[in-house]
């Protein structure tokens, strides 16, 4: 098992993001424009915070690997939160090169040299348990997030 490119990794997430924002927005028509069901909102947002989770994560990932200044990673951080804004930004990270190539701390690639990248050195070498991790990291998360509650009180 090999992990997809930084290129293809980022694109998916990054879609898969903008996707959910979608429905998302479907589901907050349906419930706060139609008055017809909540439904919508219930499920999307679930799976629009699992994907936005796994934007950031992966978005740490290729800027650790890429070696990002941490203006970028801001940005590409950012992107999550306006709808679609993840799509304009793996397309201008695509146009000035910020995610071509194979992993650079892939086996046989560079020698990790900070915590971080020897963090993602390990996941990048190892795919299988880095699929896991990031199961259970995404998992976590969410568990969090749902403990601690939507960002607006009830009733607004």
């Amino acid at each position: 098992m090999t992990l997809p490119s930084p290129r293809t990794a980022f694109r998916t997430v990054a879609t898969a993001e903008a996707v959910t924002w979608f429905l998302l927005i479907v589901g907050m028509v349906l419930k706060y424009v139609t008055r017809t069901t909540e439904l919508g909102v219930r499920v999307f947002g679930m799976l629009h915070g699992i994907v936005f989770i796994s934007y950031v994560l992966v978005t740490i990932a290729v800027a650790v690997d890429r070696r990002w200044p941490i203006g970028r990673l801001a940005l590409g951080l950012f992107s999550a939160i306006p709808p679609f804004m993840t799509v304009w930004f793996e397309r201008h990270a695509e146009r000035s090169d910020d995610i071509e190539g194979p992993w650079r701390l892939r086996a046989g690639g560079e020698q990790p040299t900070t915590l971080p990248e020897r963090v993602l050195a390990w996941l990048v070498r190892n795919p299988a348990l880095a699929l896991v991790a990031l199961v259970v990291a995404v998992a976590a998360l969410t568990a969090i997030a749902l403990v601690v509650g939507p960002p607006v009180p009830p009733g607004r």
